[in-house]
């Protein structure tokens, strides 16, 4: 019974914090959309610009409704030692974990197959929108100039885009080595000859070299991540299992 009662308490308070990041992550989801650019305002320059995208909003929502759905059915159930809501929370959990490990495995297997994917999915977009949408533009700048990189392949992929157009069919200035500023400003007109001496990487393989260099940490991290979802899913079983 002590080994019961102190499993159960462990269940609420782990669960309560889950409720409270969800609270917090509904809270922010809907301020950013409904009112992105006061929220941007509060951290100024040190704002990422992905925030502008209001697509980041509903994503923030979505997760705070999962992570708040999951804490109060995993509170509830410890609390009230309701069978129903230990079920719920299970299944919840089970679901999230499954998908988990789908999107690693293919992620592993399947990279070529996701590279094609996105290539066929992003590149349109940006020859289409890059350099007439600000807010995509602004989110397109911010990762190249985070990653080092241009482009989802190379600087091709900004041909015919409105930004080529309307810069005498010149490509982003990140597209080429050593070109901008600390303030973000180019130094030199970015050319398809110095673009293609450049030579710089695509966003996407940056992002998987990115990856590669960092994967002790990242597989750290998502083995952390799988451990505490597989103990409560045990935790909830058995206080589950244990409930008259």
């Amino acid at each position: 019974m002590q080994c019961f009662g102190f499993l159960k308490t462990m269940m609420f308070l782990f669960n309560l914090i889950i409720f409270l990041c969800g609270v917090a992550l509904l809270a922010v989801g809907i301020w950013v959309s409904v009112d992105g650019p006061s929220f941007l305002k509060i951290f100024g320059p040190l704002s990422s610009s992905a925030f502008q995208f209001v697509n980041v909003g509903y994503f923030l929502i979505a997760a705070g409704a999962v992570l708040f759905a999951l804490g109060f059915l995993g509170c509830y159930g410890a609390h009230a030692e309701n069978k129903c809501a230990l079920m719920m929370f299970f299944i919840i959990l089970l679901i999230i974990f499954i998908a988990e490990v789908a999107a690693a495995v293919v992620a592993l297997v399947y990279t070529t197959l996701a590279e094609q994917f996105l290539k066929l999915l992003i590149v349109p977009v940006i020859k289409s929108d890059y350099g007439s949408q600000s807010d995509f533009t602004q989110v397109w700048n911010s990762t190249m100039k985070g990653l080092n990189c241009c482009g989802f392949n190379n600087y091709t992929d900004f041909e015919g885009s409105p930004y080529y157009s309307a810069n005498n069919n010149t490509f982003p200035a990140y597209c080429c080595t050593d070109n901008v500023y600390a303030n973000d400003t180019a130094k030199e007109i970015c050319t398809s000859q110095k673009a293609q001496s450049s030579a710089v990487e695509g966003c996407f393989d940056q992002l998987l070299e990115d990856i590669r260099t960092n994967a002790a940490t990242v597989g750290g991290v998502a083995a952390g991540i799988a451990a505490l979802e597989l103990a409560a899913m045990i935790v909830s079983m058995y206080v589950y299992s244990n409930v008259k």
